[in-house]
């Protein structure tokens, strides 16, 4: 029998070719199903949930490679204790770490001393240094990045830059990642979270057919995820400030269960 670790390293070892989309998938999702978007055509090979649990969902990870997150340094969903335990039993190929610290109060010196503590020690996984957002502010975004790495001294074991974008224009977001690129040009890059904010669902289709062309013509970029993997009505009821925030034109799910129009770039 193939094991549930052969099955995630091997679809995620293969984004590059078979395809980089991947699903941010909420706590709430439950009544979804993840599967919907494991079509056999390798565009959607990931999935995670901003923890290091099991995705909640109607069919698990729907087949899709499950990439654990420790998204904060100790919290009761994710505990720090047993992100190794977990890491182990789940064969994650890949660990995203520490969600947006730059926002969360959490210093650049912080997290790396947590980060050099807590996950170099993973083993057998590739992993990504903390999620940024694209703020321009001092202190935050690719500066707090930049200043984690002088942090680091060169001593966080890692693979991935990864970055959150949200904004009004592809053009911006095109300039981000690229400036994330030419910045810290040793690691790949990973877009765990990222949509147009307050747009309509017209917009949001146009914003990701053009992104989503460009992210798969760039070899640095390893995988991407439309924000958010859930349906109009649950992202409205589970998380009124993201519905605020980007609107629901961005949700991957219609309503009933199905691909929506942004959804189905992903198929």
């Amino acid at each position: 029998m193939i094991s549930t670790f052969a099955v995630a390293f091997a679809l995620l070892a293969s984004s590059v070719s078979a395809g980089k989309g991947g699903l941010a998938w909420p706590y709430y999702n439950s009544p979804l199903d993840p599967s919907v978007f494991n079509t056999g055509s390798g565009n959607t090979v990931a999935i995670y949930d901003w923890e290091t649990y099991a995705p909640p969902s109607a069919n698990g990870d729907g087949g899709l490679g499950f990439i654990g997150t420790q998204r904060c340094t100790d919290c009761d969903s994710s505990p720090i204790g047993e992100l190794a335990a977990r890491q182990a039993a789940q064969g994650w190929a890949t660990l995203f770490t520490l969600n947006e610290p730059d926002l969360n109060g959490i210093s650049p010196g912080d997290a790396a001393s947590w980060y050099q503590t807590n996950v170099n020690a993973i083993q057998s996984t590739k992993k990504a240094f903390p999620s940024i957002t694209s703020s321009t502010d001092a202190g935050k975004g690719l500066d707090w990045l930049a200043q984690f790495f002088t942090a680091c001294g060169g001593s966080c074991s890692g693979d991935y830059v990864n970055l959150h974008w949200y904004g009004t224009a592809y053009s911006d977001f095109q300039s981000h990642v690229e400036s994330a690129h030419s910045k810290f040009g040793d690691y790949k890059i990973v877009i765990s979270e990222f949509a147009l904010t307050g747009a309509s669902q017209a917009d949001q289709v146009a914003f990701f057919k053009q992104a989503i062309e460009w992210l798969n013509g760039q070899d640095y970029v390893e995988l991407f995820f439309p924000f958010p993997a859930t349906s109009p009505s649950l992202l409205s009821a589970n998380d009124a400030a993201a519905a605020s925030y980007v609107g629901t034109g961005s949700c991957l799910f219609n309503d009933d269960g199905s691909a929506s129009a942004v959804g189905e770039l992903l198929l």
